[in-house]
């Protein structure tokens, strides 16, 4: 089996190499935007007319969120045409697309929810900023172009590769002494390695599915917290002393909006690939480990 990956030099990119060597009857192909441009239909074209993938990830993203609302543009071409062109280069090839998505497509402001699990593949999407708004876009592009798609939504991604907010938040802590962070915008912190595990359990037993299983699916580890309660966990379990103060989101302005609530419901995800997910703070454990 062939699996291409674009954006391999990212974190969930580097997390898929890390437990790559757990499939030795994958052939995985891992681009980044040199090898393949996303953004450009003749170069996804050629890539894939050389390696025929069955499955492809799609883990080439802009995800510099502030950023985004000075350069929609380009944020729209890498979210949402970027999708498009490997949808249609996937419909093609007759290729299996994964595709990731965000919490940022919810405004996190919903009272219709039942807050219990938080929210469901069904909900309607109401993005408050360029980066939420273009990664919508992606979606749709995606479902409206090429049937065979997985779209997997996720939160608050980090890992022991590239830069994150647990990087971040350790490498602030080597510079000062006192540190605020918002305590009212609440969330799941997602490991990129237990998302990249995920994700090749749906590419593997899609092969021994006798149904089709297609379309949009949440995951995030378990459990819910707030951007203090990660930083605290994150200090906590290396054993860091710091002054860390709890501060409201209208504190700490930033030019993309960010939802206050963006739990995802995982039950679809569970049920139908029979997946145990693990809580936010065992699995932060484990990357905090990897970077000992």
């Amino acid at each position: 089996m062939v699996v291409l990956v674009t954006g391999a030099n990212g974190q969930l990119g580097q997390s898929i190499q890390f437990i790559a060597n757990q499939y030795p009857n994958v052939q995985f192909i891992y681009t980044d935007y040199q090898e393949l441009d996303i953004t450009n239909f003749e170069s996804c074209l050629t890539v894939f007319a050389k390696y025929k993938p069955q499955f492809c990830i799609n883990t080439a993203a802009y995800t510099a969120v502030d950023k985004a609302e000075s350069e929609s543009d380009k944020a729209h071409l890498i979210n949402a045409v970027g999708p498009e062109n490997l949808a249609k280069v996937c419909k093609e090839f007759n290729t299996i697309l994964v595709h990731i998505s965000t919490d940022f497509i919810f405004d996190g402001t919903s009272t219709s929810l039942s807050m219990t699990n938080g929210y469901k593949e069904t909900d309607i999407p109401n993005p408050q900023s360029v980066y939420g708004q273009t990664k919508l876009d992606g979606e749709l592009a995606v479902q409206k172009n090429w049937e065979k798609h997985f779209i997997i939504r996720t939160s608050w991604v980090y890992s022991q590769f590239a830069n994150n907010f647990m990087k971040t938040m350790l490498r602030l802590a080597s510079e000062r002494d006192n540190l605020s962070v918002v305590n009212d915008q609440i969330g799941t912190p997602t490991n990129a390695v237990d998302l990249a595990e995920v994700l090749l359990k749906i590419i593997t037993s899609y092969q021994t599915e006798s149904h089709e299983v297609f379309g949009i699916y949440n995951f995030s580890n378990e459990g819910v917290c707030s951007w203090y309660d990660f930083a605290a966990a994150i200090f906590h379990q290396k054993g860091i002393e710091i002054d860390l103060k709890p501060i409201p989101t209208d504190s700490y302005p930033t030019p993309a909006k960010r939802p206050a609530y963006s739990v995802l419901d995982k039950t679809k995800i569970k049920k139908v690939f029979a997946i145990e997910i693990k809580d936010w703070k065992e699995s932060l454990t484990v990357s905090l480990n990897h970077l000992n």
